[in-house]
């Protein structure tokens, strides 16, 4: 159902592009790399909220997904240099690092026994030592001792380099990780897949055609996967329509990714330090155009300890239907880049506080996105008290 307040912003825009576009969302249309552009360019913020907080309610109502997860950083010893990073270390500095062993990971995991955790989120640095085979017997540990978890786990960056070390195929060395129990990717390590900015930024690392082909390797297995960009450093808007229109058409291929995660870049204590962030004003605009523009994609999500929970909260009017989770870890990867949560970990009662206080329907989901409850009429007494709940 479009709504007067919808109608009524699109009525008052001048611009005809704009006009056009507007009728195309409306109309369950497509619209183009250009009309993306053009929404970076000239949509104002009320009216790229109210197209964006419209397809977001006509896919999902009020509903706002949260899990209940936590998260392993296998290491910050890193063989990549990206100029971005505030959280590796090269490995000649792997003294200033941490390195943890399968048996110090699966103590980690241990920590979470009896209490219903959903997800465990792997992702970290590219650790020379860390190879293949010290992975799969890692993910055959963990499902040994908890096969109800859901494992995801490293970024294409990651798993290239496993792979060319193994000397596997990328779908021998995805088939060997999904047998030992991975069973979907994050969405990290995508930064901006456009060449002129990837060299500039991230340029020893694996690139948008390897990040692409791993993903769709695990489609292929049937796999689920995320999505990232990194915005709002040197990029210019064409550089983040390119870089979603390539999401858009492997996703046309193999439907096998989930959610659309934009992340802001943040400049403390890195090589691009100079650069200043993006305002709120950009971040919402990020959000949206992701939400007009991905229209194959099911879910958007706000990384709330990298956002900050009231930046967070206020995505929700911009096209945004997830917030990720309870998160719980030692997280440093955004708190080291100057962050806005320095202990990134909220209880299921404070995420439902969150989206409640945004007039939203909190309800918590799997990895896959299967419903498992629904909080928006539990009062928030009976979470704090509630272990199971909490």
């Amino acid at each position: 159902m479009i709504t007067a307040g919808v109608q009524g912003i699109i009525a008052e825009v001048a611009d005809q592009e704009l006009q056009t576009i507007a009728h195309k969302i409306l109309n369950l249309e497509r619209i183009s790399f250009e009309d993306g552009v053009t929404l970076f360019e000239k949509g104002s913020l009320p009216y790229l909220g109210a197209l964006a907080n419209y397809v977001r309610e006509r896919k999902h109502g009020n509903k706002t997904f949260f899990n209940r997860n936590f998260h392993i950083e296998p290491t910050n010893v890193c063989v990549f240099s990206c100029k971005f990073c505030s959280y590796s270390r090269l490995y000649a500095q792997r003294d200033e690092g941490w390195e943890l062993s399968i048996e110090q990971m699966l103590h980690i995991v241990k920590k979470y026994d009896g209490i219903p955790v959903t997800e465990v989120h792997i992702v970290g640095g590219v650790h020379p030592k860390m190879n293949l085979q010290f992975f799969i017997d890692l993910m055959q540990a963990i499902k040994a001792h908890r096969p109800d978890l859901h494992v995801k786990g490293f970024t294409p960056v990651e798993l290239d380099y496993m792979f060319r070390k193994a000397k596997v195929t990328v779908e021998e060395g995805m088939k060997l990780l999904h047998d030992a129990g991975l069973q979907s990717l994050p969405g990290g390590g995508a930064e901006i897949f456009h060449p002129e900015i990837r060299t500039q930024i991230c340029e020893d690392k694996v690139d948008a055609n390897g990040w692409l082909h791993i993903h769709k390797a695990a489609h292929d297995l049937g796999m689920h996967s995320n999505a990232t960009m990194l915005y709002g450093h040197i990029e210019q808007y064409w550089h983040r329509i390119d870089h979603m229109e390539r999401l858009r058409q492997l996703q046309d291929e193999t439907k096998g990714f989930n959610t659309f995660i934009p992340l802001k870049f943040r400049n403390k204590d890195n090589d691009m330090s100079n650069i200043p962030e993006s305002s709120i004003i950009e971040d919402m605009k990020m959000y949206a155009v992701a939400r007009l523009y991905m229209d194959n994609f099911p879910h958007i999500k706000a990384y709330w300890p990298m956002l900050g929970r009231q930046n967070a909260q206020l995505t929700l009017s911009f096209g945004v239907n997830d917030i990720d989770g309870t998160i719980d870890d030692s997280t440093k990867i955004y708190a080291m880049a100057g962050s806005e949560e320095q202990i990134p970990t909220m209880t299921t009662a404070q995420l439902v506080t969150l989206i409640k206080q945004a007039k939203r329907q909190p309800v918590e989901r799997d990895t896959l996105y299967n419903e498992i409850r629904d909080y928006s009429e539990m009062d928030l007494k009976e979470i704090e008290v509630n272990p199971l709940l909490n």
